[in-house]
């Protein structure tokens, strides 16, 4: 492919084209948190099973009029009254209960009171204080027997982990977590917490980058470092190839005279589908592809590792594992006016807040690729258009990250 530009979407094509589903696996309910669902679930039965109670109170006969009724005996959650009730009779009842056979409302206890034991006294406005249904919850509710309540490429969470158990089930099949490799590269990069010598910084994207990883349901497998030598570069990277379904490489893919990484990749047989996006920041965004494996090589600088992160790598995590990439946009009001690149997009990092006019979109501070500071506090990237000034006041789209 020619060393010319693409745009955002041109490369997200280009990556979807190459990235599939890894397989599944079967997963304890209770270890599914975060992992992306791989098939249907449907509801082994209905849910409830039962007609319950939505309150604490007395199970009475329908349309029961105020007055005295007698106890005949009690309800509570797993361990149903055994009988049936008449007319001139009530059971009390927990929220959850089963309500018994011939009653067919409950009576809430704030609209009861018992002047003496095993009788009720029912309180409330004529004709009836128990009309039909009151406070019933009836059998299936919620789901029904055979109903589709997930579906695949959902992503588990807290509410669907406990839909999943109300429906039956123990166990999920889940995508398998793609495996990925991080490689940083450079002479100056020190461990963090290391002293450094001049010119040397520490290693931030080792860290960001398998954190981000992480957060997109992926298995960091190795984190690696390269120095700016074609041999090593290119042993540390066949490694990480060999280990990995996706290979994220962050720096040296530019074309100084020490960015060893295209011609590393291209010995290990790894075939360029693009190189350069028009984008700021993030220019330098090679992808490529070996036996299945993806290998993203992306800046250096920080800022620029997390947002082409953000913007190529985490939706190819999610087709990965079946899932569709998220593009969720929110529309918010600019807080100020920020003058784009003149042949580039530019993803800047926004922070949101909500105000009385709905949601208003500011910039984290200075937007150089250096500095990670401006990672702090951003809820969202704008995306303007090359050429574009966005003006203060204006309604812009933004990504939530």
């Amino acid at each position: 492919m020619p060393d010319t530009l693409i745009s955002i979407a041109q490369a997200r094509a280009v990556i979807a084209a190459e990235a599939r589903p890894l397989g599944d696996e079967l997963v304890a309910v209770v270890d599914a948190d975060g992992r992306a669902l791989s098939e249907n679930v449907a509801a082994a039965g209905d849910v409830p099973a039962f007609v319950n109670s939505a309150m604490d109170g007395f199970a009475v006969p329908a349309d029961t009029p105020p007055g005295e009724l007698r106890i005949v005996g009690e309800s509570r959650a797993g361990a149903p009254y055994p009988g049936a009730i008449s007319a001139g009779e009530a059971v009390r009842i927990s929220t959850g209960a089963v309500v018994p056979e011939g009653a067919g409302a409950i009576v809430p206890v704030e609209s009861a009171s018992e002047p003496e034991p095993g009788r009720v006294r029912l309180r409330g406005d004529p004709p009836s204080d128990a009309p039909a249904g009151r406070y019933l919850r009836g059998a299936g509710e919620d789901m029904r027997a055979g109903q589709i309540v997930l579906t695949a490429g959902t992503r588990l969470g807290a509410a669907e982990l406990g839909v999943a158990v109300a429906a039956g089930r123990a166990q999920l099949r889940c995508a398998r977590r793609p495996r990925i490799a991080v490689v940083a590269t450079g002479d100056e990069l020190r461990p963090p917490g290391a002293a450094l010598g001049p010119g040397e910084i520490h290693n931030s994207n080792a860290v960001t980058l398998a954190a981000l990883a992480r957060r997109a349901g992926a298995i960091p497998v190795s984190s690696a470092g390269a120095s700016d030598d074609q041999a090593a570069t290119e042993a540390v990277l066949s490694s990480a190839l060999a280990s990995s379904d996706v290979l994220v490489i962050s720096g040296g893919v530019s074309v100084g005279p020490h960015d060893h990484v295209k011609p590393a990749l291209q010995a290990l047989g790894v075939q360029e589908r693009f190189w350069r996006v028009a984008l700021r920041p993030g220019k330098p965004t090679w992808f490529g592809v070996r036996d299945g494996t993806l290998v993203f090589g992306l800046p250096g600088n920080p800022v620029s590792a997390m947002v082409t992160f953000l913007l190529f790598v985490d939706p190819a995590l999610a087709l990965a594992q079946g899932m569709v990439p998220d593009r969720a946009h929110l529309t918010a009001t600019l807080g100020e006016t920020y003058r784009g690149q003149r042949d580039r997009d530019d993803a800047v990092r926004v922070s949101l807040t909500e105000t009385a006019d709905g949601l208003r979109a500011s910039p984290t501070g200075p937007q150089g690729s250096h500095r990670l500071t401006s990672m702090l506090n951003a809820d969202a990237l704008m995306i303007v258009p090359a050429g574009h000034t966005a003006a203060a006041g204006s309604r812009v789209r933004v990504q939530p990250i």
